[in-house]
């Protein structure tokens, strides 16, 4: 194995309960010693120090009393052999290492290491740090002396090389369990944990590296992933090229309903959305003052006027998909369009202020169907179920779960690392997104996105995952050639026109 053998990351991502039975098959029933799975893990961590700080010689390892400071042990011998200046701090006394940390502790030593202790801490002087202190292990919060030593590292102005995932980061839920490691790169082994791609978790781990140590292939396929991450890529599946007999009638159409007064905006962003990823007719049924200005923007979208859930009824028969709630509010009329949109029987992309009046349980008795993908950021989970947005951030792989469990149908949890799941399908992680997306009308456009996708043929679970993927690459893109700071959410259209045809 080349330590620096790095592969491109994997799609499958894993709870910290699924890795240690990875790390079981390959230690007992392929007969590769733990130790050596330590070695193999210093020997790539050391590597991708090499590779992305190629100046440093001067190191500060800091390790605890587990496997992930077994690594770091590792890495500083290695680091000592190649010339490097090493200062190692123990945050664990040698008295309470055992198995293959005590051996990787014991090959430091015979490097000519002298550990230190963490309360003589000195970086003066040091080019990179290297977070060996704790691992997927962690259940509880950050305790003394690690959280001491965490908030310092933190305050460093040097950059920091995590081993696995970023100390005090959970890796099961991509929570900060009272303070984590904000490291600059994060090496994972062997199986990438899901926490490091959503919540907390992106902005803690850097730059992500991953390296499987050698372990044989069947080893990965005896575990089924917890979690699978999307790539762009998979657009190419779900949006082939279109037949030249092609005509508008074979890519459905998407009715929009929201919009009440001064909202228009955000319904219109949805119907535009639904049209630049492929929808083949577009309607919109608003308030009567928001139609001249969406067709003077949008003359495609086909614009009704709606003063009441009577009028809405007929409009409900020709299309194929109904995306509900964007600019919608929580007024008589909103709850009247929600009443008439759940009655059709259509196919439904629910979002904003439609999911917050079927929380509220006066509209809909029982909101559960199997042809709908609700679309809730964390506030609005919370409300469906009736608990609180730390709740919901606390583990957002439970939330989702049980969105899916209590409404049926597809969920798209936003948020950094959004989520999506149907009944089917295993949970899909999209690993784009970036800051600039934190302005409004962000949410419209992705709620059209879906009902364009479902539209199109796509099933529930499919649109809710390809959506997401498209919506936030095109921010990055867009992003990518003005800034984040003062992206529109209108500036996403372009490019999601471009990526469904790339």
């Amino acid at each position: 194995m080349s330590p620096n053998d790095f592969k491109a990351l994997p799609r499958s991502l894993y709870r910290a309960s699924s890795v240690r039975e990875l790390d079981r098959i390959a230690i007992e029933e392929h007969r590769i010693p733990g130790f050596e799975l330590m070695r193999r893990a210093g020997r790539a961590a050391f590597g991708v120090l090499q590779d992305s700080w190629p100046q440093a010689r001067r190191i500060a390892v800091f390790c605890g009393a587990g496997n992930n400071g077994g690594d770091g042990y590792v890495l500083a011998a290695r680091a000592v052999q190649h010339g490097f200046n090493v200062d190692l701090y123990m945050l664990a006394g040698a008295e309470r290492l055992r198995g293959d940390a005590r051996s990787a502790y014991e090959l430091a030593c015979e490097a000519g290491i002298e550990p230190k202790s963490d309360d003589a801490i000195d970086l003066a002087g040091v080019d990179v740090i290297v977070d060996a202190l704790l691992g997927t292990g962690l259940s509880g919060p950050v305790r003394a002396p690690y959280l001491t030593v965490i908030e310092q590292l933190n305050r460093a102005e040097q950059p920091v090389l995590s081993l696995d995932i970023p100390s005090g980061l959970c890796s099961d839920t991509g929570t900060v369990l009272g303070a984590a490691i904000a490291a600059s790169s994060t090496i994972s082994f062997i199986g990438l944990k899901q926490g490091m791609f959503t919540g907390e978790g992106r902005a803690c781990s850097g730059q992500l590296h991953f390296h499987d140590l050698a372990v044989p292939a069947s080893v990965l396929q005896a575990v089924p992933a917890d979690c699978r991450r999307l790539d762009i890529e998979d657009l190419r599946h779900f949006l082939p090229a279109r037949p030249g007999t092609a005509h508008k009638g074979h890519y459905g159409h998407v009715l929009v309903v929201g919009g009440d007064h001064g909202m228009g905006g955000a319904a219109a962003l949805a119907a535009r959305a639904a049209g630049r990823c492929g929808a083949g007719l577009v309607s919109l049924a608003t308030r009567p003052e928001h139609i001249a200005g969406v067709m003077a923007q949008a003359p495609e979208v086909m614009c009704h006027a709606v003063h009441s859930g009577q009028e809405l009824e007929p409009l409900l028969e020709r299309p194929s998909v109904i995306v509900l709630g964007p600019g919608l509010g929580q007024q008589p009329w909103g709850e009247q369009m929600v009443q008439k949109a759940w009655a059709s029987g259509k196919p439904l992309v629910v979002d904003a202020d439609a999911l917050n009046i079927i929380s509220q349980g006066r509209v809909i008795a029982q909101p559960r169907r199997d042809d709908w993908v609700i679309t809730p950021h964390p506030g609005e989970a919370a409300r469906l179920l009736g608990t609180s947005n730390a709740e919901i951030q606390a583990d957002r792989f439970a939330a989702l779960t049980a969105l899916q469990t209590k409404f049926g149908g597809a969920v798209l949890l936003k948020g950094s690392g959004s989520l999506a799941v149907d009944a089917r399908n295993a949970v899909a992680l999209c690993p784009y997104g970036n800051p600039g997306m934190a302005s409004g009308g962000m949410g419209d456009v992705l709620s059209g996105v879906v009902g364009g996708l479902l539209a199109q043929g796509l099933g529930v679970g499919d649109s809710a995952a390809m959506a997401m993927v498209l919506h936030a690459r095109a921010a990055d893109m867009a992003a990518a050639t003005g800034g984040e700071r003062g992206l529109l959410a209108s500036d996403l259209l372009l490019w999601i026109r471009r990526l469904a045809n790339s």
